[in-house]
């Protein structure tokens, strides 16, 4: 199934399920009213039918199976947000191994570069280790926390930040938690996952640059309105391989990127499993995958410009479209 929150002309939130086979999208509540002459409270908003675990998604399945006429919706007369509008919690990990590597051998040549001598500057970098995968990456899953209030959805205008001049797309995508635990065992994370979508982590090169340094992990470098594109729908996860999937980046209508998301290296059972040591993930969090091995402008020294559109595509999950807006 593949979940949607949208709007109409009213401009009140409300969640339905695509049609596959056009693109119209089945109102679940006004289903419901339409089948059962009452309201469905678990269809009340996205993390209201999340957390109402297998309970929702049994009605949901029902009125996707019944599909009432009165309930559909012209996806001409909606627009969709993000799936969860504001996440109770967004973590974004580093899973991919290639999207590192690379984007740290950009960030050695680029300071040999610099140098007087870049041949003599490049060969120390390498003799001291610099530049290169941390070790800690293969010690177990490293993440930091994203604004959870700055998630706009597909087809939404990313504005670009006053302070920076040197913008880029990361081909991400993530997971809703399900379930509410604490201490789960690997063995047992799948269980905890309701679905996934894709991820546009917009990031300020030229601010990350200068304030990664600090030991503390981005911040004004991805903190700021609009900057976390989450669409433009959840796929369930009974749909769907998520080590399976082909991973793409177009802008302006050019491939820029093409992986796969079986090149993980930290999959989102090792990421619930270590986050959830003696802390409890609550139903409705979002995990970001990372970005995928050439899936963002910084491994290939291209940034995005004004006007720009960026098109990720997931297998199974769609497209996620945005347009790159200088004020």
């Amino acid at each position: 199934m593949r979940l949607v929150t949208f709007t109409e002309n009213d401009e009140h939130q409300k969640i339905g399920a695509l049609l596959y086979e056009d693109g119209r999208i089945l109102d679940l509540a006004a289903a419901w009213r339409h089948e059962r002459d009452s309201d469905c409270p678990e269809f009340s908003s996205m993390l209201a039918l999340i957390k109402s675990g297998d309970s929702g998604m049994d009605k949901a399945r029902e009125m996707l199976e019944l599909k009432p006429e009165a309930a559909i919706r012209s996806a001409s007369d909606c627009r969709l947000l993000a799936p969860v509008p504001r996440p109770p919690q967004i973590r974004d990990c580093l899973c991919f191994e290639e999207h590192l590597v690379q984007a740290y051998n950009v960030l050695r040549k680029n300071r040999a570069q610099a140098a007087p001598d870049p041949e003599a500057a490049l060969k120390e970098f390498e003799k001291k280790g610099m530049f290169r995968v941390p070790d800690v990456f293969y010690q177990h899953p490293i993440y930091y926390k994203a604004n959870r209030f700055s998630v706009i959805g597909t087809e939404t205008d990313v504005l670009w930040p006053t302070y920076a001049d040197v913008l880029d797309f990361e081909l991400e995508f993530g997971f809703f938690i399900g379930k509410t635990g604490k201490d789960i065992p690997k063995e047992k994370a799948r269980e905890h996952i309701f679905g996934y979508s894709i991820f546009n982590d917009i990031s300020a090169r030229d601010t990350q640059a200068v304030e990664m340094p600090g030991l503390l992990g981005p911040a004004k470098s991805k903190d700021f309105d609009t900057g976390n594109i989450i669409g433009p729908c959840i796929t369930t996860a009974d749909e769907i391989d998520p080590y399976d999937l082909t991973m793409i980046a177009r802008i302006n209508g050019e491939e820029w990127a093409r992986n796969s998301s079986s090149t993980i290296h930290w999959t989102f059972e090792d990421l619930i499993s270590y986050v959830s040591r003696g802390e409890t993930l609550h139903a409705g969090e979002f995990f970001g995958s990372g970005t995928v091995g050439t899936g963002c402008g910084l491994e290939q020294e291209r940034y995005l410009s004004p006007g720009d559109v960026v098109e990720l595509e997931v297998e199974g999950i769609g497209i996620l479209r945005n347009r790159v807006v200088k004020p």
